[in-house]
């Protein structure tokens, strides 16, 4: 059965030498169960968190000790996985299959996470064997302490905006098409916040101004925003403070969060959202609605139109998408203060994304491999020293140009190294990328391929930190990193059948130190399996 709350906090108090013993403790008891969802009107098996689709949102503030215990009654392995949630010093709760055993049919696991020194918008989500596909995703929102400012008032309401494209088949039936060797289709149609057109409703009063945190939790579509007859101003970007800029529409590609600021300014009545794939043949639309609390009517006719194929508009867009340099973060400082442009990077990593068929079967990789998992969770297999779970330097830091092959990729770099990585996509479609454990400074993009001389029109001033970052078709975009959290980090594809099928990799952040203060001990509840199974964590 699962902890009960008592037992839960005698575990949380127990590592109060690993996270702020200092800091506040949030509790979350959660049951992952499936049931019958009907989002696009037929009826699927969802997976479900306290029987909730999406599941509950999480509140916090900064630097809140966050302790949910996860009970998996499914019939199959689980695990959850926190984007953008950087876990420092302590990968080992990252919740993707190269830091975290899953947790067995009808076991419980208790992560303790901590948000140190984070504020934003992010979500969660399930990591394994396609069940992002069935739903278990669910919205994150830290925020400020209650005495560092914040560069906008109060809003009126705050409201978790997950979108995403959506399937009607079940996860297994998608999931049994990858395996066999298939692409999968164009997706059925759009969600939002589980619902399908016109199912979700957003009410403001007349006048107020209202947060929304919108999140791309779906699997392979860029999706364009848009509110009709309103305008949105950007205020934070996946944990940091935006220029706020004024937007009709904003592209949310893949895995991305953002937070606009919408005043309810026009005529009392009820406006569409609107939600539509971009860079596709045929597009995809759904609504939502957006309703005045003093409306004098409902939605009428078809939503308004928004962009569609158009690249040149989104990369503008994306373009324009900077740092406030004068609001303050987590700590009461200004954002600017850290001045990414005068370090000099230490090395230079390219990677480059490609599909091909490896023994007949849909393959993808990144310089020219193809991620296979071990048996073992990386991370634990480094922590205990076992042989043979993966190899560091098994991918290349540059493009090879040679086929696809299969190999567990761990690309080696070194603790407090400051790093450029450009991802060269040479394919027709947009790429999205995420790093987990960091955020990092998207310096440039553009098209064609990339050089050291594309260093000449970097944003070394005021460019956006963030944590997931699109390539264009035949297109580069090239981010810097300060590498100051050890462990073993996933570096993946946010197109999820990509992801599945290798285009993925795992940064290992490595020091010789032992120091607590560079890393975190292994979890005294962690999971042990493969090769680390009847192996001990530490004394409880």
């Amino acid at each position: 059965m699962p902890l009960n709350l008592a037992a839960v906090f005698c575990l949380a108090v127990s590592l109060f030498a690993v996270v702020g013993a200092d800091d506040p403790y949030r509790f979350f008891n959660w049951n992952v169960t499936y049931g019958d969802i009907y989002p696009l009107g037929v009826r699927q098996r969802g997976i479900l968190i306290n029987g909730q689709f999406p599941g509950p949102d999480i509140y916090s503030v900064t630097n809140d000790n966050l302790i949910i215990n996860v009970f998996n009654s499914l019939d199959e392995p689980f695990l959850l996985s926190w984007n953008g949630i950087q876990q420092r010093r302590n990968s080992y709760q990252d919740g993707v299959y190269g830091t975290t055993c899953p947790i067995p049919p009808g076991k419980n696991f208790t992560y303790i996470l901590q948000v140190k020194d984070q504020i934003g918008s992010f979500y969660y989500f399930p990591s394994l064997a396609f069940h992002k596909a069935a739903g278990g995703f669910g919205g994150i929102r830290i925020l400020s302490r209650p005495r560092i400012p914040v560069p906008f008032p109060d809003p009126a309401g705050d409201y978790t905006v997950l979108i995403g494209d959506w399937y009607k088949s079940n996860h297994t039936d998608l999931k049994a098409k990858l395996d066999r060797g298939k692409k999968l289709p164009l997706a059925d149609g759009i969600l939002i916040n589980g619902r399908g057109p016109n199912g979700a409703s957003f009410t403001v009063e007349q006048g107020k101004t209202y947060r929304l945190r919108i999140s791309n939790v779906g699997l392979q579509n860029s999706l364009n925003f848009r509110i009709q007859g309103h305008r949105m101003t950007l205020v934070e970007v996946e944990g940091t403070h935006s220029v706020q800029t004024s937007y009709s529409w904003l592209d949310v590609h893949p895995g991305q969060s953002y937070s606009v600021l919408v005043k309810a300014d026009q005529p009392a009545q009820d406006y569409y959202v609107t939600v539509s794939t971009r860079f596709t043949t045929t597009v995809l639309t759904t609504t939502a609605v957006f309703h005045y609390s003093n409306s004098a009517g409902p939605v009428s006719g078809p939503p308004p139109g928004g962009p569609t194929i158009q690249i040149d508009a989104s990369l503008n867009q994306a373009r324009s998408i900077r740092t406030n340099l004068s609001a303050s973060g987590p700590r009461p400082n200004p954002q600017g203060s850290y001045h990414y442009g005068l370090i000099n990077t230490a090395k230079t990593i390219r990677l480059a994304n490609s599909a091909g068929l490896i023994n007949g079967k849909q393959r993808y990789g990144v310089n020219s491999v193809s991620f296979v998992p071990a048996d073992t969770p990386l991370k634990l297999a480094d922590f205990f020293n076992i042989g043979g779970v993966f190899r560091v330097g098994s991918i290349s830091d540059n493009p090879t140009g040679g086929g696809l092959y299969l190999d567990t990729s761990v690309l080696g770099v070194d603790y407090r190294a400051f790093i450029e990585i450009v991802f060269e996509n040479k394919e027709n479609i947009v790429q999205s990328w995420h790093l987990d454990g960091y955020s990092f400074f998207v310096v440039g993009m553009d098209g064609g391929l990339w050089s050291s001389a594309s260093r000449s029109q970097y944003n070394l001033r005021d460019a956006i930190s963030r944590c997931t970052v699109q390539v264009y078709p035949k297109s580069w975009t090239a981010i810097y990193v300060a590498l100051d959290n050890v462990g073993m980090w996933n570096l993946r594809s946010e197109f999820w059948a990509r992801q599945y099928l290798g285009q993925q990799l795992y940064l290992r952040v490595y020091t010789a130190s032992t120091s607590l203060r560079d890393e975190y001990p292994i979890p005294k509840n962690a999971l042990l399996c493969g090769r680390a199974s009847g192996r001990h964590t530490r004394p409880l």
